[in-house]
């Protein structure tokens, strides 16, 4: 069996020895080279297993070999080198298609556990295991609608890197699930996948939940306990509803899928941790970080890649085909006959906006079999809320002149008002006649 390839291409000597030696005690072959043209003529020669690139090189830069290998070795994994603290260009890196990156110093630990993975994303490439799970996914991830179709290949894509990955989308489409395939489909399907609900999460237990604490160190804590980023050691840590993480966390969640080190409270030294960081929430994180209320340095390190997943109100003629998988769950569960939908029933579904998305479908479904005679559903088990017709608002007044409005005014004002107006703005003429008054007049 022949040994596997891997091309290092760095213009410092120390770090081509250092990749080198500890690539060659995992029984690897290692070409190691310092420009982009020694590069370009090494992948012309042979194909590479997994290829290590510096951003910045004598005559280019790394961006250069990462395009290169998309375009030439599509199925070739490649990490990026980058300086200590440059998560710019990890970014950039990881958004042109990089499986993910390398801070300097190299931590051995962390640059073997990153090998490993690369090397098994390239052997499922290679075996077809990738394309056989994304079809797998269709199971799952109900509709056929054209929103549907392009959401199962950006996961198909999402699996093949370790970019962080932001997921957006309103409360109940599925973020989740989606969250889940991407993990499935990936190299790092055999690790744990750990879900946590950021807001559900007490202020004062995060630091403790995230990262673990040690014997001690406070009031409570008699054993060392792990936190979520060593449980999903190898893994992925799916971090739901982010934007409820209050601000004094973020900074520490920042350096932790920045350095990818973790240190557990009352620990000294800290732990290296090989996570995948995905996220989501019902929010609009954009918005958030122009109010302050999240961190945008924190926003740009999850969000390197956004996928967003449709609201069913977008995808209407996906309501019979999801509407059809849960009532065939609901019927699994329960025992009994699989609910089937009357046509009114159908044109009912489809025509209501589902605030709630596929949760509250399976609410609205569920409801309906407990309340249907036998396994037909009219459109009245349903049972669907009422929208209320939009009140129209009344016609803008046209601009009055001061004598229209004060016309109006009076007219329009009750009896009492109108009364009292008129006493106001009309003076009542002096006793006796105009006759009598001009004698008098002329008397005096």
């Amino acid at each position: 069996m022949s040994l596997q390839t891997v091309l290092v291409i760095d213009d410092e000597r120390d770090i081509r020895e250092l990749l080198t030696i500890t690539l060659g005690r995992m029984d690897l072959q290692v070409d190691a080279v310092g420009t982009v043209a020694e590069a370009r003529r090494a992948l012309a020669e042979r194909n590479y297993d997994l290829c290590f690139t510096d951003m910045r090189l004598p005559d280019g830069n790394g961006q250069e070999v990462i395009e290169l290998i998309a375009e030439t070795c599509p199925d070739t994994p490649v990490a990026m080198i980058t300086a200590y603290g440059n998560v710019d260009a990890a970014v950039n890196a990881l958004k042109a298609g990089a499986f993910d990156f390398v801070s300097k110093p190299v931590d051995i630990q962390m640059l073997r556990g990153l090998v490993r993975t690369a090397l098994r994303l390239a052997e499922e490439k290679r075996n077809g295991g990738a394309a056989s799970k994304s079809g797998d996914s269709g199971d799952r991830l109900i509709g056929d609608s054209a929103a549907m179709q392009q959401v199962r290949a950006t996961i198909a894509k999402l699996a093949r890197n370790q970019a962080p990955v932001y997921i957006a989308g309103e409360s109940g489409v599925g973020k989740e699930l989606v969250a889940r395939l991407i993990h499935e489909q990936g190299p790092r399907a055999s690790g744990p996948f750990v879900p946590v609900n950021c807001g559900a999460i007490p202020t004062e237990l995060m630091e403790s939940e995230f990262f673990g604490h040690r014997k001690g160190s406070f009031t409570g804590a008699g054993a060392d306990k792990e936190g979520l980023f060593q449980t999903a050691q190898g893994g992925t840590l799916f971090l739901d509803e982010v934007a409820e993480l209050p601000l004094h966390m973020q900074v520490k969640l920042l350096r932790a899928i920045q350095e990818k080190a973790v240190r557990a409270i009352g620990g000294r030294d800290e732990i290296p941790v090989d996570v995948r960081i995905l996220s989501a929430t019902h929010k609009n994180l954009g918005q958030l970080v122009e109010q302050g209320l999240f961190r945008q340095d924190l926003f740009y390190r999850i969000n390197v890649i956004e996928l967003r997943v449709p609201p069913l109100r977008e995808r209407r003629g996906d309501v019979p085909q999801l509407a059809a998988f849960i009532l065939k769950t609901l019927a699994g569960k329960s025992g009994e006959a699989v609910g089937q939908l009357l046509p009114a029933a159908r044109q009912a579904l489809e025509a209501y906006d589902f605030p709630g998305n596929v949760r509250e479908l399976e609410n609205i479904l569920e409801r309906a079999m407990a309340m249907c005679d036998g396994a037909s559903i009219d459109a009245g088990d349903l049972m669907l809320p009422q929208r209320q017709a939009r009140q129209r608002p009344p016609p803008p007044r046209p601009a009055r002149t001061a004598a229209w409005t004060t016309t109006s005014a009076i007219s329009n004002a009750p009896r009492s008002s109108r009364r009292w107006r008129n006493r106001a703005t009309t003076r009542p003429p002096p006793p006796g006649n105009s006759a009598s008054r001009s004698a008098h007049c002329a008397t005096s």
